[in-house]
């Protein structure tokens, strides 16, 4: 099924996908005049290429993402240290389910790919399954690990034949998004696959 993605204030940069690839990218008049039968996803903000986080392996191998079930004890945030270290100790299973929270929390910030050596298979098979691109580390990282890192490092933009992966932040330029960061994320797309949505 064709589908259309536009943004309010990046009209002229939608994302006509059909199932996993890109058919086309340009102005939403002339995509939607090219294909009057695809369904059209409207999202507020910018539509840019996604995000690439270089920082798999400390966000996704030692830090500790929380089960929301565990709040009460762990509270919410992620947990990184000496502290994660001691729980995947007392507990190597937890490794594989909290990559698949920390996942999520990149899905939620706009991350489509994602860079560093990772040494766990279950963190890998866990990156392998969302989707995710996996790419090249920065020879230099600006630190710390985050899952909006300073600077944010765009992706080439969508083009066509090429997988449908990109991302849509609520702001009003490129500018903006730098400022505020990538918790602005409404919309993630891997593989033409809307994989997070905000609610």
């Amino acid at each position: 099924m064709l589908t259309l993605h536009v943004a309010e204030h990046s009209p002229e940069a939608a994302v006509l996908i059909d199932g996993a690839s890109v058919v086309a990218v340009g102005p939403y008049e002339e995509l939607t005049a090219a294909a009057p039968r695809a369904r059209v996803r409207r999202w507020p903000g910018i539509l840019l290429p996604g995000l690439l986080n270089p920082y798999a392996p400390e966000l996704l191998e030692a830090t500790y993402h929380p089960d929301p079930r565990e709040a009460d004890a762990l509270g919410t945030e992620p947990i990184t240290g000496e502290r994660a270290r001691e729980i995947f100790r007392a507990d190597p299973a937890r490794l594989g389910a909290s990559a698949r929270r920390g996942v999520q929390r990149m899905l939620a910030h706009g991350t489509v790919a994602v860079a560093g050596e990772l040494r766990s298979r279950a963190v890998a098979d866990v990156v392998r399954r969302a989707g995710l691109a996996v790419g090249r580390r920065p020879d230099r990282l600006p630190g710390p690990p985050a899952l909006s890192p300073r600077p944010l490092i765009l992706l080439p933009p969508p083009a066509p034949q090429a997988p449908a992966r990109f991302a849509v932040f609520d702001v009003a330029t490129r500018a903006e998004l730098v400022e505020r960061g990538a918790d602005t994320c409404v919309a993630t797309v891997i593989e033409g696959r809307l994989v997070y949505r905000a609610r």
